[in-house]
């Protein structure tokens, strides 16, 4: 195993202690949203001589991240293959692959994923009294996909949804009060009432498919993804917005269960990667080139072939 240097990423929504402290550093007053472990051209990782990753691994087809948020992320989805590849002839997308992700969770973690199952959608909408009414009847109607259209087309008003939610105790409800105190009255804060609200604990971890619309709203956790930057967004962010894109590609059918089963190992949707979770004492082989992140700090490349006995509870990245 030999030690890497990541790239950290100071976002405004990143933590301000939680990645500074993992790193060996004093926090400095700064948001230390991201670490970068990787190839890709945004945020290249290195060896502690100085030689870039890359000269050693060729492009990896992964990237490998902790995450640590303190504030909630921009409402978003990513293109599946296919749309990647035509967008980006296009000109429409920076890169021509997929983005699968998954996240495992560090510490507590909470996020908005997938859309929630209309049944469930249409009791909790019940709740929220006679200024959810029409976004209630339109999931019970025609389903949560159509919801979604409709905030984001003007049919429906989010900001009547939005105040039907002022004096409800559903954890739903106080997220979208936070959320609308951000960004007033944006569609994507009524939207966020048809998304599943998930509740991670350390260890339990969740899939993003291609079309997956989600948004990551606080806590730490390591995220294995495709090193590829074809982010649409639909709101909660400062930055660029593309609804008639997010709508053309976004996934309309229902996620019961978001949550991934506990567990050592988590595929990456469409690769031929996965994320395994090595205890204080386990061996490892690598199968190829393979990064690795642990709870002390280490960051690490492994070489095709290398063994290692880890100290520490330890995410590494290999071929399935």
């Amino acid at each position: 195993m030999q030690p890497i240097v990541g790239v950290v990423k100071h976002y405004d929504w990143g933590d301000r202690e939680y990645l500074a402290t993992l790193l060996g550093h004093r926090p400095d007053g700064q948001p230390w949203a991201e670490l970068w472990l990787g190839t890709h051209r945004s945020g290249p990782a290195h060896l502690v001589d100085g030689t870039a990753l890359g000269d050693i691994t060729g492009e990896l087809p992964y990237l490998l991240k902790v995450l640590a948020a303190a504030q909630p992320l921009s409402l978003q989805t990513h293109p599946n293959a296919e749309q990647a590849l035509i967008g980006f002839a296009a000109g429409r997308y920076v890169d021509d692959s997929a983005k699968p992700e998954l996240l495992c969770a560090l510490t507590d973690f909470e996020a908005l994923c997938g859309l929630r199952p209309g049944d469930d959608t249409v009791a909790l909408l019940d709740t929220l009294g006679e200024g959810a009414t029409a976004l209630r009847d339109t999931v019970a109607g025609s389903g949560p996909g159509t919801a979604l259209e409709g905030l984001y087309t003007n049919v429906l008003d989010p900001v009547t949804i939005i105040e039907a939610c002022h004096h409800s105790a559903a954890p739903e409800a106080r997220w979208i009060r936070r959320l609308n105190a951000m960004y007033p009255g944006q569609p994507s804060v009524a939207a966020a009432l048809l998304l599943n609200l998930v509740h991670l604990k350390p260890g339990e971890a969740i899939g993003l498919a291609a079309g997956n619309l989600h948004a990551y709203l606080h806590g730490c956790g390591v995220e294995l993804m495709a090193p590829s930057d074809n982010v649409v967004r639909a709101g909660l962010t400062t930055k660029e917005i593309d609804i008639a894109e997010l709508l053309r590609i976004v996934d309309r059918e229902p996620l019961s269960n978001p949550v991934l089963p506990i567990g050592r190992r988590y595929r990456l949707e469409g690769t031929g990667i996965e994320l395994v979770r090595l205890d204080p004492g386990d061996g490892h082989r690598s199968r190829g080139h393979e990064l690795a992140v642990d709870l002390g700090g280490g960051c690490w490349y492994l070489a095709p072939g290398t063994e290692c006995t880890v100290a520490e509870v330890t995410f590494v990245v290999t071929s399935v």
